[in-house]
């Protein structure tokens, strides 16, 4: 009868060195990377493919595994485990790592080395931690950084854009968690996208984005209003179509759920308490209004289409993304400056009141921390061969770039339907035609 082995049985990862031989080593998968492939420089017309995971078996030590191979092979290693998985790894191959170079990419990690598996000598199994080391189940709730060092949410939105590109931890609980949303991208790569809501005390609802399939399975497991996460170096942007800063789960990132801190504990018992006082909002409401990547726009529609669509909405405010082959039909740039030229808070980035000059909005900010800015807010009608679409926005950075040039009220909406534009460009004839054939003509 196999025995299961002990903790005995390995090598601690802060053990490992180059010159060991055919080493065991056990560990807490803590992060993980989808496959990728590469052209093999090797075998011209082929590929390499390769995803990285990082594991951990102690509360100070880490070290991040490199796999390449065949992509069967590859592929089952990757779907054979996820995060929250405990592995025991066979003869890897113990390798100094570039730090500066590496880190780049990868997460930052205690250890001056890295683990390379090999298709025919090295071997990854899955095995339940309850049958070799209980201590490595409490290292899930444990993050890799210190506890104390990230920002609140009102911090990042109160720095703004100067954060823009900048890579921190966050520590913030789940109000809402999108559905996964599937695409193909340029190039004919599969993409997938879904968008977390997070809160805390300083900041009512901030969105985080993920990419990847681990980061996304990871992110459905989290339960709304009850779920505290912390995420080590997310990266943050400042998002011009929805005129906020967002954070994006990134290769670096390593997220750990429900953490076991002080700091986490404080914010369990905001959550704990705002629920009971009914403070929070629901979780559904702010959804939708969601960070837009133009590549996954695809969908072409005439204006008869979409106007149909909007009476077809029984008056839900899911909105409709797609693309339309038109031209710009008014442009009214002779109105009052004041309805060309709108001033907003620098803060929050809402429309202050004209007569005042004042944010109305963020009123929990002192006066003196907030300053205002021009942008354009330009009403256009965009109109092509089976009707109008009137009074669009052409607003901000989107303005600015329609129009080539930075700064030196909205109608009654009668048929229920408000049109952003959220790019605006000369369109390639051939393409226009070819996506418009096919439609029907009879109105012509």
């Amino acid at each position: 009868m196999a025995h299961s082995r002990s903790a005995r049985d390995f090598v601690a990862l802060s053990d490992l060195h180059p010159n060991l031989a055919r080493p065991n080593v056990i560990g807490l998968v803590i992060g993980k990377t989808d496959v990728r492939s590469f052209p093999d420089r090797k075998n011209i017309g082929t590929e390499r493919y390769t995803f990285n995971f990082t594991i951990r078996d102690s509360p100070t030590y880490f070290i991040n595994v490199q796999s390449w191979g065949r992509e069967e092979y590859i592929r089952s290693l990757s779907e054979s485990f996820r995060v929250g998985d405990c592995v025991t790894i066979e003869n890897p191959l113990i390798q100094s790592k570039e730090a500066e170079r590496e880190e780049k990419f990868n997460p930052v990690t205690p250890s001056g080395y890295k683990l390379l598996l090999s298709e025919n000598h090295s071997v990854v199994k899955t095995s339940s931690c309850y049958d070799t080391d209980t201590r490595l189940l409490t290292l899930l709730h444990l993050p890799v950084k210190d506890p104390q060092d990230y920002y609140s949410l009102g911090d990042i939105v109160a720095n703004g854009q100067s954060l823009h590109g900048r890579v921190l931890n966050v520590l913030a609980a789940v109000m809402a968690v999108g559905e996964p949303k599937y695409f193909m991208t340029s190039d004919k790569r599969k993409g997938q996208r879904c968008e977390v809501k997070l809160y805390d005390e300083t900041e009512r609802s901030f969105p985080i984005v993920c990419w990847d399939n681990e980061s996304i399975q990871l992110a459905q497991s989290w339960i709304p209003q009850e779920t505290v996460i912390f995420a080590s170096d997310v990266r943050i942007n400042f998002d011009k179509f929805r005129n906020c800063m967002t954070a994006t789960v990134i290769s670096k990132t390593i997220i750990t759920t429900n953490p076991e801190t002080a700091e986490a504990n404080v914010l369990f018992s905001f959550i704990k308490e705002s629920a009971q006082a009914g403070a929070l909002p629901s979780p559904m409401k702010e959804l939708p209004n969601e960070t837009i990547n133009l590549e996954t726009v695809v969908d072409v529609y005439t204006v008869e289409q979409l106007k149909e669509k909007a009476l077809q909405s029984d008056g839900k405010l899911e909105p409709v993304h797609g693309i339309i082959y038109g031209y710009i039909s008014t442009l009214d740039i002779d109105e009052s400056v004041s309805r060309v030229l709108r001033n907003r808070c620098s803060v929050c980035r809402f429309i202050v009141n004209e007569v005042s000059n004042t944010c109305t909005f963020c009123t929990d900010v002192s006066p003196e921390a907030k300053s205002t800015f021009a942008s354009f807010d330009i009403l256009v009608d965009v109109t092509d061969h089976t009707g109008t679409l009137r009074s669009c926005y052409l607003a901000d950075c989107v303005a600015e770039d329609t129009l080539g040039c930075t700064v030196t009220s909205s109608p009654n909406w009668r048929t229920g339907l408000k049109v952003n534009l959220l790019s605006c460009k000369l369109a390639d004839p051939i393409e226009a035609s070819q996506s418009l054939l096919g439609r029907d003509w009879n109105y012509l």
